[in-house]
């Protein structure tokens, strides 16, 4: 399949971060969604293993929250691991809008800049960039 590009950014700063980030410890996985509609970009480690895909119709793809349908760059996926990112991407996107909702009606000259959701297993990070979404998910650190 092949990689969508990313506008107007400098690619290789992007991709060296990333594989930095995928070094790190406790790091599971990482997904880049377009910010636009939600597309998943790229993907890396075992999001299946966050979270098994629940739907498994290989001739269906998951429509993205705009409409279109997700794609990914890694080629090397099986279907099942494909359609746990697109899922995963699903659910960030909205509970990203969710969130963006929430800072517009607290003030509308605000913006969202991080999202963290902790849990007993893992942590979400989502950072919102100007051309992209960027979800780690990592392990949940000693309290």
């Amino acid at each position: 399949m092949a990689e969508k590009a990313l506008p107007s950014v400098n690619t290789e700063s992007i991709e060296e971060s990333l594989h930095r980030l995928s070094k790190k410890p406790g790091v599971k996985a990482w997904l880049m969604l377009d910010r636009a509609d939600g597309t998943v970009l790229k993907t890396n480690g075992q999001i299946s293993a966050i979270r098994p895909a629940r739907y498994v119709d290989r001739k269906a793809s998951l429509p993205s929250p705009t409409g279109g349908s997700f794609s990914t760059d890694v080629s090397a996926s099986t279907d099942n691991e494909t359609q746990a990112a697109q899922e995963l991407a699903s659910m960030v996107w909205s509970f990203l809008s969710t969130a963006g909702s929430l800072v517009d009606e607290i003030d509308t000259e605000d913006e969202l800049k991080l999202l963290r959701l902790r849990t007993k297993k893992q942590e979400l990070v989502i950072v919102p960039e100007v051309k992209y979404l960027l979800v780690v998910v990592h392990d949940t650190p000693p309290v």
